[in-house]
């Protein structure tokens, strides 16, 4: 069974920091380019970071540059979205995402993680 699975949502202060992890079963992630997209109450979901299968190139919306950091550890399966000095308006729900073009499209989401920052 196909599954991505993020873990380490919560309720943080802002200014403080969260990682969140995506772990992958079913299939293996070396050959997919990994996203985290967030959702807020009332908006569209948004891309906010997403890097290339070997990790040789990262991108970043421009509300997220130079506080989160997206990375992966193919060999285990894993993305990783380091989020420091999080504000109010980070709070989504964020999700996993992995694309893998080749003869066909493969994506998979995943069901996504609660991240709140409030005082």
């Amino acid at each position: 069974q196909v599954q991505l699975v993020e873990s380490g949502g919560g309720l943080v202060q802002p200014g403080g920091s969260l990682r969140l992890s995506c772990a992958a079963s079913g299939f293996t992630i070396n050959n997919y380019a990994m996203s985290w997209y967030r959702q807020a109450p009332g908006k569209e979901r948004e891309l906010v970071a997403n890097i290339r299968s070997d990790g040789s190139i990262t991108n970043y919306a421009d509300s997220v540059k130079g506080r989160f950091t997206i990375s992966r550890d193919n060999n285990k399966n894993t993305v990783y979205l380091q989020m420091n000095s999080l504000k109010p308006e980070d709070t989504a729900v964020y999700y996993c995402y992995a694309i893998w073009r080749l003869l066909r499209v493969y994506e998979y989401w995943g069901q996504g993680t609660q991240v709140t920052v409030s005082s």
